[in-house]
């Protein structure tokens, strides 16, 4: 399996070095992620159940997109690409960027842009990453975080929440 490797940036998001990314995550080193939320026409969130091959959150359920952003790649390009790579999706077209999260123990010490986008689908999923999907309205969404649902990545909960808190 080929190395991944990713920024490793200080505490003002400047890209100081690079190192895989197992190496990242063994020290708690500052690095950056995306997250996206897909909404459709009828304003539902499609979400995703993370595979049980992944080596963190597995068989949780998760934002519609995320990944780390590789080395030398940008957030919003990194954005269009895990779209692509998880969902078999262009979203180019109708990103938009929400917030940006700093890192903390909790959020793996990422630093995290949040972006929203349009799409109906049909996905095609990437079997290694995401065992199911499914579309969920923003009120069965926000009861499930509201409730602390164990079945939900932390991660996505921290974001639902702050998503909630600048739509008011």
């Amino acid at each position: 399996m080929k190395t991944e490797y990713l920024s490793v940036v200080d505490e003002n998001d400047l890209v100081i070095n690079s190192q895989p990314r197992d190496k990242i995550h063994a020290l708690g080193l500052r690095h950056r992620a995306v997250h996206i939320l897909v909404f459709n026409d009828q304003g539902q969130l499609f979400l995703q159940k993370r595979s049980m091959k992944k080596d963190l959150n597995k068989g949780l359920w998760d934002t519609s997109a995320a990944g780390h952003v590789d080395k030398d790649e940008d957030y919003t390009s990194s954005a269009i690409r895990e779209a692509a790579e998880e969902l078999g999706i262009n979203i180019e077209s109708t990103l938009q960027l929400l917030f940006k999260l700093s890192p903390t123990p909790l959020l793996g010490m990422e630093f995290i842009h949040v972006y929203r986008c349009q799409h109906n689908g049909p996905f095609s999923l990437n079997a290694d990453k995401i065992d199911e999907g499914k579309w969920l309205s923003t009120k069965e969404v926000s009861n499930r975080v509201r409730g602390d649902d164990s079945s939900l990545t932390e991660t996505f909960k921290i974001i639902w929440r702050q998503y909630g808190a600048s739509n008011k």
